[in-house]
């Protein structure tokens, strides 16, 4: 009783099986001329997991006599519902003879067990040929180019490229050849070399002494070339404009600041000097020499040392030339756009042309 029933319990699983199993062919097309192609479609809906194996053919076999396979998809699954998986293969066919082929259903495996598709028609028709008038054949044409046109999208498309790159091209040039008549402002940093306060004032009175003007007659322009060199000195060293004061408000200015210096000797000077200007006051010899002497101690006293002995001359430009090189900046700027711009249509139109013609 148990093997009886086991038995039947097995033939109705394979009968649910089997028939849950289904394949269906389809062609795309059902007529085709000689040397076309078409595509058959088999699809196989079996329970998921269950192996479908379709048939395989050679390339240029043939599937029925006269009907030749050229090549085979690979195999395609998309899950459907209650567990079931539909499995595709194409197939690519031809033929060259004209004549209605029947073409039956292809052998599939599932899980080992063979089952097999429906049946197809396919139709290879010719194409008419008048017979009436052979001498309306001619033999087939060589291969020729394309007919040239100016409206032609394309060409049409490279022409006008090619006139704005010609049009971009004088425009450069032009503006190249004002650029280069236009000679550039060249601004030049003077380095000059720069005496200090102390060596100029110092070079002063040795000129002073050379002349002899210590025992000169004319004391005046003694004192006067004196003082001014003292004042000149006082203004490059201490920074306030000392040739435009007198004499008391100098010392005053300095006695301000803390300049203790010596200011007994050089108010000394000062009032001998205001004497001899003013109030034509006649000194000794000895007197100037002590003065001079004592001019020359102030400063040495009060001189500033390691100093900078170059300056640099900052040149300083006009309106007309700051103008000037901001149009040759900007000349510049549109020579370098204008290159930019033909590089890029060129390789536009030579890579256009390349693929037109290759």
């Amino acid at each position: 009783m148990k093997r009886f029933l086991l038995t039947i319990t097995a033939c109705l699983l394979s009968m649910w099986g089997a028939a849950q199993v289904s394949v269906e062919e389809k062609i795309d097309s059902f007529a085709i001329y000689i040397g076309q192609q078409t595509c058959l479609r088999v699809d196989v809906i079996a329970p998921k997991g269950q192996v479908v194996n379709f048939p395989t053919f050679k390339p240029s076999q043939y599937i029925v006599d006269g009907v030749e396979v050229l090549n085979a998809s690979d195999e395609e699954t998309a899950e459907q519902d209650n567990g079931l998986v539909k499995t595709s293969k194409r197939y690519t066919l031809t033929s060259f003879n004209e004549k209605l082929y029947s073409i039956p259903g292809l052998k599939i495996k599932v899980n080992g067990k063979e089952y097999q598709g429906n049946t197809l028609a396919l139709k290879v028709i010719t194409m008419d040929v008048d017979t009436l008038h052979p001498n309306q054949f001619f033999p087939p044409k060589d291969v020729q180019n394309n007919p040239f046109s100016w409206t032609d999208e394309d060409w049409a498309e490279i022409f006008y490229l090619s006139i704005l790159m010609l049009l971009l091209g004088v425009a450069g040039l032009y503006l190249f050849v004002r650029l280069k008549q236009n000679k550039p402002i060249i601004t030049r940093i003077r380095i000059i070399k720069k005496i200090l306060p102390h060596q100029k004032a110092l070079n002063e009175i040795e000129q002073i002494k050379s002349e002899k003007m210590v025992s000169s007659e004319n004391q005046k322009e003694y004192y006067t070339r004196l003082t001014d060199t003292l004042r000149q000195y006082i203004n490059e060293r201490f920074g306030f404009n000392a040739m435009e004061m007198t004499s008391s408000e100098i010392i005053e200015h300095l006695n301000s600041n803390g300049n203790q210096e010596m200011m007994e000797e050089l108010k000394e000077i000062f009032l001998t000097a205001d004497l001899v200007k003013f109030a034509k006051y006649s000194t000794l010899i000895n007197e100037n020499d002590l003065n001079l002497v004592n001019a020359i101690q102030f400063i040495d006293k009060t001189k500033i040392e390691n100093q900078p002995t170059t300056e640099k001359i900052m040149p300083q430009l006009t309106e007309a030339d700051k103008r000037a090189q901001q149009t040759r900046i900007v000349i510049k700027t549109v020579i370098g756009g204008i290159v930019v711009a033909i590089v890029v249509i060129l390789f536009y139109i030579v890579s256009h042309l390349y693929e037109m013609l290759g």
